[in-house]
């Protein structure tokens, strides 16, 4: 399980921004000579013109000291580019953690890269990273929301080799891939080098200090200065795509094989800049088929529709720039559009984003107190969202976002206002939203026309060693965010929360310890007590890049009238014993309710995971989860989820993935009311993949499916093969006149 890099960057910390001092003088990057060929060997004449920088810091785990591992980068430019060389220097040469993988898949390797803030504001920054093979990562850094976005990809070289001495690394990033002020002056940007170090600890190395009272990491980077007359780029960019499917599906074990013909959908994608502060996408008839399978999850004893990763290109760039602190935007509500337009970019300390699309079907997560489930209305829906963000100065962004739905009958319209305060070791955010809906009667809906409103607010305080929060947040039962992900309304929540965190010394096993608690109280909208919760946990990192935590909880519970008592003890392990093994374990125990019987039975949970690399190119991702309620002198239900994915890469451009998927469960219908809950049953399914990527726009997929099921409360004693399918899909990146 791979953590966000940022995440990663800033696990030591436990305050919030304190402001580092900027260099007294900016490094400079100089003008090299073109004709620096991206191989991975740094023979080329042209570096010597190139400036040159050490990283001679570690800051986790240990405290901005001495790095363990030697690194040297040279930076220069040319007319059309950013270059950028490491020379990765190690006193093990053989202990380098590096394999052939799937683009923005390597965060367990050795890697090294730049960090790129090109306005200098420290609001947002581009990541460039590459391992010892020259297998690439990239990702968008925005640091008023915290996030990572690695579905950003740019286009850009880069290459790498393992050497006698560690590992070499080069890149060629153009100034088209990235947006920056224009004009012929110098520009100066805020940048930072980084290595990744794995080895029985995670070291992370830099070529700036960074604090552990320091949450804002664009906040500590060195000033850089060059680059005087290169422009951004305002390339057009054309991606023609065609998917070509066929499905075959049937009802029951020997029955026909039945299908709608060969499915073939082409579409295109276009995006322009016409400056540096703007970016125009448009898509008609848009690729939004998806390659990659789902994670298997199970909705077994929770109310709550699950929820699922947005995977879709259109989408996924330039996502950050609709980000808020309510799930106000999620765009696999937006099921299957026929077109869509959108427009992201900044003007001066502002950054906007909008899109419109016309959907086919109309996806409904339909929200309540205590649960929440998907409808579909059987209708086409034009859809438009919008996206406003202003830093008001270093410390203060607001921000405002609308999201509005309408069709035949139908309407759902969400606006609002949010912001953020940081200084020192105060964060204050804050957000209020609106709705006003209209639903058709068929839906049979209590209420046709809700409206309401949703507000949060918290305070955060902290030190590198002490961290308290106190927040509330309230749903009106009227509100709804039809394109968003709000599956609880009419209740409001109050917080308190703390944790304490100790580091330790230079040497020691143990790098940190940390023990985190928080108090909530739920109550329903006319002050029906639906939750009081207490929960804690205690969290060691040590050797083997281990990390365990221990937790608790403990809380009152409402459910179908009824107030009941739940509890739970579990444990979670992570652990890379040997370079390309990493295993993880779940295991809890406690007093819970079954939902389905409004009875309390003790619930017993186990998940494993792991992840398996073997040679340079095979890597096996195998998860599974067991779930078992044991009640009233018997087993109410027991429940097993496997998820295993095996993945070829031959190699930088080809990949072949095999994933299989199932599902057992198993019910005593003896222990619930008639009719409330179905036997069981089992399925599984199967995919095979194969892809080509030149590039994140040019790339092959063809891949077979095969799935089968088996329902128990069915007359069909065995497995069947329910669905099959075969399907090729071809996209290619074309830049007129590039």
């Amino acid at each position: 399980m791979r953590l966000p890099l940022l995440m990663v960057l800033l696990s030591f910390s436990g305050a919030l921004c304190a402001q580092a001092p900027e260099a007294i003088t900016p490094h400079q990057i100089p003008k090299v000579p073109e004709g620096i060929v991206i191989d991975g060997q740094l023979d080329d004449a042209a570096w010597a013109s190139a400036g040159e920088f050490e990283l001679p810091f570690e800051i986790s785990p240990g405290d901005n000291i001495a790095a363990p591992a030697t690194t040297k980068a040279r930076i220069g430019y040319t007319e059309n580019a950013l270059y950028v060389s490491f020379r990765a220097n190690d006193p093990k040469p053989s202990d380098i953690r590096a394999r052939l993988r799937d683009r923005d898949a390597a965060y367990r390797d050795d890697f090294i890269g730049i960090i790129v803030d090109t306005f200098d504001d420290q609001r947002r920054a581009y990541e460039f990273f590459v391992n010892p093979f020259g297998v690439q990562m990239d990702l968008i850094n925005d640091q008023v929301t915290r996030n990572e976005d690695d579905s950003w990809d740019g286009l850009w070289t880069s290459a790498g080799r393992i050497t006698d001495a560690g590992y070499e690394v080069e890149m060629r990033i153009p100034f088209a891939t990235m947006r920056f002020r224009e004009g012929d002056q110098v520009k100066r940007w805020a940048m930072s080098l980084f290595r990744s170090y794995p080895r029985s600890s995670r070291h992370q190395l830099t070529n700036q200090k960074v604090s552990r009272d320091s949450k804002c990491f664009l906040c500590t980077f060195e000033k850089f200065e060059g680059m005087a007359g290169v422009r951004p780029g305002r390339n057009l960019d054309v991606v023609p795509t065609i998917t070509i499917a066929r499905p075959e599906y049937r009802e029951e074990a020997g029955g026909p094989w039945l299908n709608d013909g060969v499915n073939i959908e082409p579409g295109v994608d276009v995006s322009w800049a016409p400056s540096p502060n703007l970016t125009l996408n448009g898509t008609i008839n848009p690729d939004f088929s998806q390659v990659e399978t789902d994670q298997a999850q199970l909705n077994l004893n929770d109310s709550f529709a699950l929820f699922f990763p947005e995977k879709r290109p259109f989408f996924l760039e330039g996502a950050d720039y609709f980000s808020t602190q309510f799930n106000v935007l999620y765009t696999r509500q937006v099921s299957d559009p026929s077109w869509g337009v959108r427009v992201t970019g900044r003007n001066g300390d502002g950054t906007y984003g909008a899109f419109v699309a016309q959907d086919t079907t109309t996806l409904l997560l339909v929200p309540g107190v205590l649960g929440s489930g998907f409808r579909v209305l059987d209708q086409s829906a034009d859809v438009a969202v919008a996206r406003y963000r202003y830093n008001v100065d270093e410390n203060t962004t607001l921000g405002v976002i609308g999201t509005f739905r309408h069709g035949d009958d139908y309407a759902n319209d969400v606006i609002g206002v949010d912001g953020r305060y940081q200084k020192g070791a105060h964060t204050v955010t804050a957000q209020l939203l609106r709705s006003d809906s209209e639903y058709p009667l068929s839906l049979n809906f209590a209420d046709a026309s809700p409206s309401g409103n949703a507000m949060r607010a918290f305070y955060e305080f902290g030190n590198r060693e002490w961290n308290f929060t106190v927040g509330h947040t309230k749903v009106d039962p009227g509100f709804r965010a039809d394109l968003g992900f709000i599956g609880q309304v009419g209740f409001d929540r109050s917080l308190v929360g703390g944790s304490h965190v100790w580091y330790g010394e230079e040497g020691e096993k143990i790098t940190r310890m940390s023990l985190y608690a928080d108090y909530d109280v739920t109550h329903r909208f006319d002050g029906q007590l639906l939750e009081r919760e207490l929960e804690s946990s205690f969290n060691i990192q040590g050797p083997m890049q281990s990390n365990v935590t221990f937790m608790a909880l403990a809380r009152e519970r409402f459910w179908n009238e009824q107030m009941f008592d739940e509890t739970n003890l579990a444990v979670n392990i992570n652990v890379t014993p040997w370079s390309g093994i990493k295993l993880g374990t779940y295991i809890g125990a406690g007093q819970r309710v079954d939902l389905r019987a409004s009875r309390e039975g003790r619930l017993t949970s186990w998940d494993v995971w792991g992840e398996i690399d073997l040679g340079r190119g095979i890597s096996i991702v195998p998860n599974a989860s067991w779930s078992r309620m044991k009640r009233d002198g018997g087993t109410a239900f027991t429940a097993l989820v496997f998820d295993t994915r095996v993945s070829w890469q031959l190699d930088p451009r080809q990949r072949l993935r095999l994933t299989m998927q199932g599902s057992h469960i198993e019910r005593d219908l003896t222990m619930y009311d008639p009719g409330a809950v179905g036997k069981g049953g089992r399925d599984w399914g199967g995919q095979l993949l194969y892809s080509y990527k030149v590039n994140p726009r040019t790339a092959f997929y063809g891949g077979v499916s095969y799935g089968a099921v088996r329902d128990d409360d069915d007359l069909a004693p065995d497995m069947f093969g329910n669905n099959r399918g075969v399907f090729l899909k071809y996209s290619y990146g074309w830049q007129p006149g590039g």
